[in-house]
């Protein structure tokens, strides 16, 4: 079989880069004839198109990239299978994707998501995100690479760490978490909670907002933002380097770095909802905050990502949940737990290193898919 893989290639560090490029060498490392391109590069598409002739075109994005990863390839006779996330609500290219003989979604809340706002639930299956597993292990603290990843992020050696990683802190619960800390941190050991962020300018302005908030809570001499470029070599160390994951994120539609966690030994704070459903188990790899409150909206601002011209309103007829946010309360409780007992620390990380190696390897996910073109389509 000849697969050409269409995501942001050659790779940026960023989620959708990463699930692409894991897929592409995982089919490599299968013995499948696969070649990548970049999804938005018409001209290159176009030359595989010509003399590779692949079997099937499978492209790596959300809903709002069917013109490149759908249209594009089907124009010239390709058999085109998107794997998409869901950003909250699949607002245009309904009546496409309900054509397609094929799509794939990360998670089971992604197939829920699109069944609601009208794709056909028959025509999807669910493809998780691969991890490697290899770069991804535990590590021992005196490993001289996550010493100085700890040095570097002000973390004494007497001091716990508790992580996030993120485009931006909020969205992926860190308010949540500085909130809960702050309940908890006279009930704890020493601790420092750091928030790796991308640089970006809505970065920026969310960033001064948490400062804010770490200083009304007494925490801004325990809680840091480093906003830097950083490249996918870094961050099995940077995760090795905590002692507790915690993103009980706002909007997941997989939770790439809850993953990689698990595969680093590392128990994980997250939310019993969404994409966490998946790849996290409650009280065995991780601690699953309820949910405190579903944001809805009534509309929608959208522009020409998704298909409309700048400045559309979409309306909705019911209201549609935005995003979520988790239980500080009870993200205290796991705090509390996980911080003052090394040995629960342990065994749920190794059983997070257990269940990521079974499950989501990224070879593992290759062979999935191949398995899933042969059973859908009867490609071979």
């Amino acid at each position: 079989m000849k697969i050409l893989v269409l995501y942001d290639y050659p790779p940026a560090p960023g989620g959708l880069a990463t699930q692409g490029d894991l897929l592409y060498h995982g089919l490599l490392e299968l013995g499948v004839d696969a070649k990548a391109a970049h999804l938005k590069s018409d001209l290159e598409k176009e030359w595989y198109y010509r003399w590779f002739k692949p079997d099937a075109v499978v492209g790596v994005g959300f809903w709002g990239d069917y013109p490149d990863i759908v249209q594009h390839p089907q124009s010239f006779g390709m058999t085109a299978v998107p794997w998409l996330l869901a950003d909250g609500y699949v607002a245009n290219y309904r009546q496409e994707l309900n054509v397609m003989p094929l799509i794939l979604v990360t998670a089971n809340w992604v197939k829920e998501t699109f069944e609601r706002d009208g794709i056909r639930g028959d025509r999807m299956v669910v493809l998780p995100v691969g991890c490697d597993t290899d770069a991804f292990i535990p590590r021992d603290a005196d490993d001289p690479r996550v010493h100085a990843m700890r040095g570097i992020l002000g973390v004494s050696p007497d001091q716990l760490l508790v992580l996030t990683v993120g485009g931006d802190a909020a969205s992926k619960g860190g308010r949540e978490v500085m909130k809960a800390l702050a309940l908890v941190r006279d009930e704890v050991p020493d601790f420092r909670y750091v928030c790796k962020v991308w640089p970006q300018p809505r970065t920026e302005i969310q960033n001064a907002l948490d400062r804010e908030l770490a200083a009304r809570l007494g925490l801004a001499d325990r809680v840091s933002f480093p906003t830097h470029r950083v490249s996918r070599d870094l961050m099995p160390y940077l995760i090795a380097a905590c002692d507790v994951y915690a993103a009980p994120s706002r909007l997941e539609g997989f939770g790439m770095p809850q993953v990689e966690a698990g595969a680093c030994g590392k128990p994980v704070i997250g939310i019993g909802a969404m994409a966490m459903l998946d790849t996290l188990v409650q009280g065995e790899t991780a601690f699953l905050a309820g949910v405190a409150k579903a944001n809805t909206i009534t509309e929608a601002e959208l522009g020409p990502a998704a298909g409309y011209p700048p400045g559309h309103i979409v309306r909705f007829d019911q209201p549609r949940v935005a995003d979520y946010r988790a239980s500080v309360p009870d993200i205290a409780d796991a705090l509390r737990r996980l911080l003052n007992d090394p040995e629960l620390r342990r065994r749920m990380g190794a059983a997070g290193r257990k269940r990521v190696v079974a499950r989501f390897d990224y070879r593992l996910v290759a062979r999935q898919l191949l398995d899933i073109l042969a059973a859908e389509l009867g490609l071979a």
